[in-house]
Parts: structure tokens; sequence; C-alpha cells
């Protein structure tokens, strides 16, 4: 689909489209704001509600990240943050603000046009007798209008039928019994005043709550979080915000509790089960000491335990020594050429020296090998160097095994006599030990329950609650954030603008008419267009008369000025007089017949000779149009047949061209007029007569001009047969109903040869598009300005 706006041939071509239409503009604008102005009015405006609280973060609170915090390598904060947001803003916290505050009953009063909902001051108490497991997952509502200072009317539908109730009596209804009792002094003063009382599922109401309500960080590292919510009924919204902190605050400091309770029962169970061990074992401990005589000290058998661990210890290590001294010593046996040692700490350090030293020659031989070969003197000299060094090592290998392996037969007959001293101490001693072990771990565990006991209750007794309130819930602003009177005045403004806009610029979109000159010029490139006619209303005469100044007229002089340029640029070419001039259009209806009549009339109007012929001979209209007390048959020798038109010239032979000629004089201007005559059954190939060409011929001779009104192109044949009598071919279309397509049909034609001498015009053109500004004559047409026209 094409861009509207290529049709134009300037911006300012485009802002003429839609400034031609500013009556729509404007009343769109008033019509949209006017829309405005009814939806603030009748739009309860909602308010901003907004509270501030501080996260408390647990000071004793530690991790393995606690590091990594302090180096703000890891958001950890940030994390904590994110996650009290999700807890503080959780469901079942708005589920408890729900029932706490009781909203998922909700009593609106009722308006002509607007209803509101009534909060903190109810004309009326509403109690339930039903389970909360009912009431809470209930939807239900019922209509309330106050009757007398004793009794209400109940209803389930609007406009159903009311039942008088009684304040404080039961009222029936599917959730059980309800019952109703005033809340003010006067309850009569409400008389007639209507309620609707919603019952809503806790859960749906909670959620509802979950969605209005924002809680967000004030910072990227701040504890501080805002909490906001908008409502048409701030106290509500207040009420709503702190209660939901409170229960935060509330399940942080139940949560405490519950671990510590948990903490104490765990402990005072063990301290139970400890404190019976403990003394079970202190009782077996006095009884072996009185029962065996003993004192209970044990330093001999504790001694030698001691001196036991420490030379199995020096044991362990010197066979580990003289393992890696074998290693090393079998390593440096077997290496054969020279490669890097292993360094290894076997206690000498001269080994591991001489181990460095070897290493360093080595890599200075691989060093200057890349440059040299072996037999290089510095290569013999590292050579004699290294082998000196290894052989210095072997030798030393050897002496520190023998050493070591002394060293560890030494400590194996110092470990087997002490644990002969272990093993013949006596078998009371080390049950004692054993029991003394275990009487010490349990008091020990023992008195760490006593002191984590202790620590759980504090902690619970100095529990503080998660957060600080920094700001408790506050209107932020008297103003309403809904609706936004100035924005909204602006987006009625805008859409009231684009609507009309949109509809012009998609029929601009779709429309594929001709619509004026312009238009057609596009299309038809070098085929010349001759002219635009006006669009005329109901009252304007179709016809133009002597002397006349209407915009018609001025159009038609245009035309004809144009048209003889034409005829006198061909006439000075072939010296013919080419005054044949056929009118023809694409399909009935675009005013072929208007303009032929007329242009003959603007022609006979300078004194021309002017021959009008009806050539639709399928579709007379030249019988109607020449109607009226203006238009007068002259009285002379033409004409003497008066029934005889075109069709019985072409059909008689006898007929001659002045019996069917009829003088006319029209509104002072006098034309002679060939009428189309009757209908024949075969016009087709009546127009193929010799006859025509005949007619033409001499007619051409005898007049100025000769203006025929021929049968639409693309409806029937007929004007392609008499075609090439004409001098030329003047092409009608109508704006706003000849589609841009039907144009193409006569340039294919003169492409191919069958049409000669083609041209346009533009009929029916409304004053907006017609001309330049709209008008012809220059101030010569008189027109009379609507009040609403600037």
């Amino acid at each position: 689909m094409n861009d509207p706006f290529k049709k134009y041939d300037s911006l300012s071509d485009v802002l003429n489209v839609y400034l031609s239409k500013w009556k729509w503009f404007l009343l769109s604008a008033i019509i949209a704001l006017v829309l405005a102005y009814i939806n603030i009015r009748y739009t309860i405006p909602e308010y901003k509600i907004s509270s501030q609280i501080q996260v408390v973060q647990e000071k004793n609170a530690t991790s393995e990240l606690s590091v990594f915090k302090d180096l703000d390598i890891l958001s950890g904060n940030s994390r904590e943050i994110e996650d009290e947001i999700q807890i503080l803003g959780s469901r079942s916290n708005y589920i408890e603000v729900v029932k706490e505050l009781g909203t998922n009953i909700k009593i609106v009063s009722l308006g002509n046009i607007i209803n509101s909902e009534v909060y903190g001051n109810e004309p009326f108490n509403i109690n339930v007798i039903a389970p909360d497991s009912t009431l809470n997952k209930a939807k239900y509502k019922f209509f309330i209008e106050l009757n007398t200072a004793t009794t209400y009317y109940f209803s389930e539908d609007e406009n159903g039928p009311n039942k008088v109730y009684s304040y404080g009596a039961g009222m029936p209804t599917p959730l059980g019994d309800i019952l109703i009792t005033p809340n003010v002094d006067d309850p009569g003063s409400l008389e007639g005043k209507r309620y609707q009382v919603q019952i809503n599922p806790v859960d749906e109401v909670a959620i509802g709550y979950k969605d209005a309500i924002t809680i967000a960080e004030t910072g990227e590292y701040s504890n501080i979080l805002d909490i906001s919510m908008t409502s048409s009924l701030p106290n509500k919204a207040r009420d709503i915000i702190d209660t939901l902190i409170e229960i935060y605050n509330r399940n942080a400091v139940e949560d405490k509790k519950r671990i510590a309770d948990k903490t104490s029962e765990f402990i005072d169970n063990r301290i139970q089960l400890i404190s019976g061990t403990l003394t079970t074992v202190d009782q077996d401990a006095q009884e072996m000491l009185t029962q065996k005589g003993m004192t209970g000290s044990g330093l001999e058998v504790g001694a030698a335990v001691q001196v036991s661990a420490s030379s199995r210890q020096n044991l362990e290590n010197a066979r580990v020594q003289l393992e890696v001294v074998s290693g090393l010593k079998d390593y440096v046996s077997q290496e054969t050429g020279f490669e890097e040692m292993p360094v290894v700490d076997v206690g000498s350090g001269a080994i591991a020296q001489a181990t460095t030293q070897y290493n360093t020659l080595v890599a200075e031989r691989k060093r200057l090998l890349q440059s040299a070969d072996e037999q290089n003197p510095m290569i013999v000299n590292l050579d004699r160097q290294l082998n000196g060094i290894k052989s210095t090592m072997q030798s030393s290998l050897d002496a520190l095994e023998r050493n070591v392996g002394m060293n560890v037969s030494t400590l194996q007959s110092q470990l087997g006599r002490i644990q002969g001293t272990i093993y013949s101490a006596p078998e009371n001693q080390r049950e004692l030990r054993n029991i003394t072990r275990k009487q010490e771990t349990t008091e020990s565990l023992y008195l760490y329950l006593l002191q984590k006991r202790e620590e759980s209750q504090i902690a619970f007794a100095s529990a503080a609650p998660k957060s600080n309130i920094v700001d408790r819930a506050y209107l932020a602003s008297p103003n309403p954030v809904k609706p936004k009177k100035a924005m909204t005045y602006l987006a009625a403004l805008i859409l009231g603008l684009l609507v009309p806009f949109g509809v012009i610029y998609g029929k601009d979109l779709l429309d594929t008419k001709i619509h004026n000159k312009h238009n057609l010029e596009d299309i038809t490139k070098d085929v010349p267009v001759l002219g635009e006619l006006p669009s005329l209303g109901k009252k304007d005469q179709k016809l133009i008369i002597k002397d006349d100044r209407s915009v018609l007229a001025e159009a038609l002089r245009i035309l004809r000025t144009n048209l003889d340029y034409l005829i006198k640029s061909k006439t000075a070419v072939d010296h013919k007089k080419n005054n044949r001039i056929f009118i023809s259009s694409s399909v009935p209806g675009e005013g072929k017949t208007f303009i032929s009549t007329n242009l003959a009339m603007i022609l006979a109007s300078t004194n021309k000779k002017v021959l009008l012929i009806g050539a639709d001979i399928r579709n007379p209209k030249f019988y109607s149009f020449f109607t009226g007390d203006s238009i007068d048959k002259m009285k002379s020798g033409a004409g003497k047949n008066k029934d005889a038109g075109l069709t019985e010239f072409i059909f008689n032979d006898k007929i001659e061209i002045n019996d069917i000629i009829n003088p006319m004089l029209v509104h002072h201007n006098t034309i002679d007029v060939i009428y189309s005559g009757k209908i024949p059954p075969n016009p087709a190939e009546l127009l193929m007569s010799s006859r025509v060409e005949e007619l033409f011929e001499k007619v051409s001779d005898m007049y100025d001009y000769v203006i025929v009104d021929t049968a639409p192109l693309m409806v029937v044949s007929d004007t392609l047969l008499i075609t090439p009598y004409s001098d030329f071919l003047i092409y009608v279309t109508r704006a706003g109903v000849t589609d841009k397509h039907a144009v193409e049909f006569p340039l294919q034609l003169k492409a191919e040869g069958k049409l000669k001498n083609l041209s346009f015009v533009v009929n029916d053109v409304s004053l907006d598009n017609l001309g330049y500004g709209g008008k012809y004559g220059y101030g010569y047409s008189k027109t009379t300005k609507k009040w609403w026209k600037f």
C-alpha cells in the first residue's frame, strides 16, 4: 500500500490537506477535553501513602563471607535486604493484615453515578456468625438500605425484593446468620441511604494488597526500605502499611522466641541426661578409690604414657628419614647422565648444599650444550666437577644412612622399655584413669550446656524487632496521584487531534480516486489535463449563461483557452480545421454530457458557430438537459424533421444533415444541437455506417467547433468505432468517483494508437481542491462566508 504523502509535492501541501479540515480537529479536541473533564469529575481520586523502615541486621551474625563483605567483594548486604523485602511482602503477611483489619468485609456507599467505599466511619457494624474457615474463603454480597432508627432493608440483588430486619436480629444468609448493629448515634438520620456489603476471600484481598503495595530500597547499599501504596482511602492505606510493618516485626520476634524455646528445651533434656551420667561416674570413682585403697594420683603411669608417645613419634620420624636417605642414595647411584637431582631435606646441610651446587652445574651444562658439543673443554670440565660432587654425595649418603639406622635401633629399644613400664603398671590404676577421663568429659559437657541455656534465655530476653520505623505511614502529597488532571487533559487533547488525523490519513491511505488536476497529472504525465470544473450544489445552475462570472464559467474559460491552444498548435502543423472534439469518460455518471453542453455554451459565447452532437445513442441525455424556460428552439428552415436524430440520419439515407440540426437559444447563447435519436437495437453496427463519416466531414466544414458527446469507453465499444473521425478526445474524470486505475485504460489505448490527441478534464472538484487557493476568477464570483469560516 502506497504512502499517501507521496502524492503531495511539498510539506505545505500535506499541511493544507489537514488544515483544511481544521473544524474536525477543533470539534474532536473539544469532545476529547469534555470527556476528559467528565472522567476527572467522576473518577475517585487516589492518593499516595508512604512509609520508611530500617532493616536491623544481626550484630553477632558471622559467616564465611564476612571477610568478603568487608572488602566489598560480594554484595552480601544487598542480598540480605532483598531477602527481607521478599519476607516483608510475603503473601502470608498480607493475609494476616486482612484478618487483623477485617478488610475482607467492605461496605460501599451507593451513589447516583459513582460508588465509594466507607472506611473508618461505617454507619453500621457487621458480625458474621460463621467459622473463620468459612468466612475467610467466602464470596458474598448483599445490599442494606437504612430504614428507621430500629430497622433496615436487606436484599441480595440491587433491584431485588427487600426484607425488613431489626438491628441486632439474626439475618439468615448462605454464610450463616449475620448481625447488623448501628454505628451512629441516630440511625434514622441516614434513612434512604443504600449500601453494598461485599465479603471477599481473604486470599483474594491479600493478593490485591500485594499487587498494590510497592517495597523498594532507597539506595543500592542502604538498609532503609520505602513502602508505598496508592488508594482512594488514605486512612485505610495507612492502616494497611502500618499493620504490615507491625506484623513483620512481630513475626521476627516470634521467630526468635520460637528458636530460643526450642534451644532451651533441647538443652534441658541434655542437661538432665548428662547430670545422671555424671552422678554415676562420680560414684564409680568414689567406690574404686575406697575399695582399692588408691590415692588417685597415677603419676607414674601418666609420665610413662607421655614418654611413650614422645618416643613413638621420634621413632616414626627416624624411620621416615631413613627411607628418604635410602631413596636418595639409590637415585644418586642409579643416575647415569647429568640431570637435576631432587632437593630433599634429609637432615644434612652438606648434602643439601651439594645437591644445590650439582643442580646449578647441570643447568649451566645444558645451557652450554645449546651452543657447543660434549667435547668442548668447558663441558668436559663441568662433567669432571659433576662426577666429583656425585661421588661426594654418595659417600655422605652412605654415612648418613648408617647413622640414621643406628638412631632407629636406639629409639626402638627405648620404646620397648617404656611399653614394658606401662604394661607392668597395676590394672586398677588404668581403670581409675579411664573413670577419671570420663568424669572430666561429662563435667565439661555439663558446664557447657548450662552456659548455652543461659545465653539462649538472654538472647530471647533482649530480642528486638527486625526493623526500626523511620516514618510511619503518611500522606505523601495532598494532591492525588490519580487522576492527574494535566496529564489527562494533555492526553485527551493529543487523542482528540490524533483521531481526525488518523481518519484523514487512513482515508488518504485507502483512497484510489482522482480528486483534482494535480492528482491526474501525476498519472497522465505527458498527456495534457485541460482543466478542472468545480463541484456544484443542488441549487446551482447546471448551464452557464451569457457573461457568466461564476466559478464554473471561469473554469470553462480556462478549459476553452487550453483547448484553443491545442487546436491552433495542431492546425499549424497539418493546416486542417481540427475542430471535431469528442467527449468521453470511463463509466456513466462522470459528467461528460455536463461538460459537453457547457463547453459548447462557453465556445458559443465568443460568437462562434458551435454544433453539439449526442453520439451516446445507447443512453441519450440531451433531451433532459435542454429543458426549461431559458431554452428556446429557434424557428428556421433547419430541423424539419423534429423527431429525427443521429440514429435516424445514419439509418435513413433520405434524411439530410440540416433535417436533424436543431438551432437553440440557451441563456442568450445560440448553439446547434443534433440529438441522439431513438435507441437502436444494434448501436455498434449502426455507428460503423459510412453515413457517420459523411456527417462529421460535412459538419466540420459548416461549424467552427463540433462537440460530440460519446458513450463511456470502458462500458461499450461505440466510442472506439467513431474515434477515427475525431481531432481531439477529451476524457472526463470525476473527482472522488473515477479510480486512478481507470485512467490507465485510455492511456493504454493511446499507446496502442486507438486514440489520438488525448487530453483530460477533471469534473466535480471540491472548492477546497480547486485551482490555486480554491478559486477561479479572482473575486468575480460572489460568495458568502459562513460564520465558522475565517
